[in-house]
């Protein structure tokens, strides 16, 4: 473990020590407000706490343990060899399982999100690649026992989507989804193709997390163009085709919402100003990103929608994703929603960047 992250696990233990001994003072407890801060605080810190004096407890161990091995006691340098295995897998479990207590937590990544779906170059084939997308996603939902509602959608000329937006809802859905924004390009022989050509297709992924209500921007009514429409292609099988559909413009940003699935315009126009709070608060919080080290930026992207994250390659069977230079020679399954497989990697691999960044931090 780097000295850096060792120094701040001191400074988090005497924190604790510290939190302990406010909440046994009567004055705390009599203020209230202060009092649950300090119990918020104290459960955040416990765990890690404990794990940190297990950690010591087998480093203490190991240091018997190897000492007994090279020791002149046969029988004893046995058993320990033995017991230094159990041991060195036992501090490597702890030392993975400190670092993810001492990264920030994300307050979205509890959260649902909006996820937007939009064909990009290649034509009638982007539509279907979009539509691709949305099926694996939607896939991928499912196994993890979560909820996709769609909110706008309008279809390809010959299957997919030109754009579609939903929402998905359930636990831990931005923790899983927010690498997905960016380019994904798809790279095979079109079912039109009549001389067996690979072709290059693209369609662009946005997930934004959805803005509790307690923390919505105020968003300044004269600011907003609103127009009503008649939806148009199918938004999922509960679309009404009335003027219901609602269109928000946010005339500062230029940003444009829309929402056609419920048969209520007053529903359309609420879940419209959600989607309207969430873009605004992934435009901030992408120009915020572009604060961060520059490691971290290359490792996650920006979120930008020209980044090119992902390729999938049908003659090869592959899915590369262009970030952390991983390639996955499953393209079916994960097509068919086994996502884990690349998301997994992605997020060992952001946790490590916030690890590093950490220790350079501290030293």
């Amino acid at each position: 473990m780097h000295s850096a992250l060792v120094a701040r696990l001191d400074n988090l233990v005497e924190r604790f020590e510290e939190v302990t001994g406010l909440m046994a003072d009567p004055e705390v407890i009599g203020d209230q407000e202060r009092f649950q801060r300090l119990a918020r605080e104290y459960g955040r810190l416990e765990a890690l706490v404990k794990n940190v004096g297990a950690f010591r407890a087998v480093e203490k161990a190991l240091e018997e343990a190897r000492t007994l091995a090279d020791g002149n006691d046969p029988e004893l340098a046995e058993m320990a060899r033995d017991e230094l295995v159990e041991l060195q897998a036992r501090h490597a479990e702890l030392d993975a399982e400190i670092a993810r207590q001492l990264l920030p937590e994300d307050p979205s990544d509890e959260g649902d999100v909006y996820l937007e779906i939009r064909a990009g170059a290649g034509g009638d084939e982007a539509a279907i690649f979009a539509g691709d997308l949305f099926r694996m996603y939607g896939r991928f939902a499912e196994s993890q026992s979560w909820e996709v509602e769609v909110l706008s959608a309008s279809e390809g000329e010959h299957g997919g989507y030109r754009e579609l937006i939903s929402r998905v809802s359930g636990s831990g859905v931005y923790s899983w989804l927010k690498f997905e924004s960016g380019a994904h390009r798809v790279q095979r022989v079109p079912a039109t193709e009549t001389q067996g050509r690979v072709h290059t297709s693209a369609a662009t992924v946005v997930v934004m997390p959805v803005v509790p209500a307690a923390e919505v921007p105020e968003i300044n009514p004269g600011d907003l163009r609103v127009d009503t429409f008649r939806a148009s292609g199918a938004g999922g099988q509960h679309v009404n085709k009335t003027d219901s559909a609602i269109r928000i413009t946010h005339l500062p940003s230029g940003t444009v919402v829309e929402c056609q699935d419920e048969r209520s315009q007053h529903k359309n126009r609420a879940r419209a100003m959600d989607l309207l709070a969430a873009k605004l608060a992934d435009e901030a919080r992408r120009k915020q990103a572009e604060t961060t080290a520059a490691s971290r930026k290359a490792l996650v992207g920006t979120g930008d929608r020209s980044d090119r994250i992902r390729t999938y390659n049908f003659p090869q069977g592959r899915v590369t994703d262009h970030r952390i230079n991983l390639t996955v020679h499953q393209l079916e399954r994960v097509l068919d929603g086994d996502l884990a497989q690349v998301v997994v990697p992605l997020r060992q691999a952001d946790e490590a960047a916030q690890l590093e960044a950490l220790a350079q931090d501290g030293s």
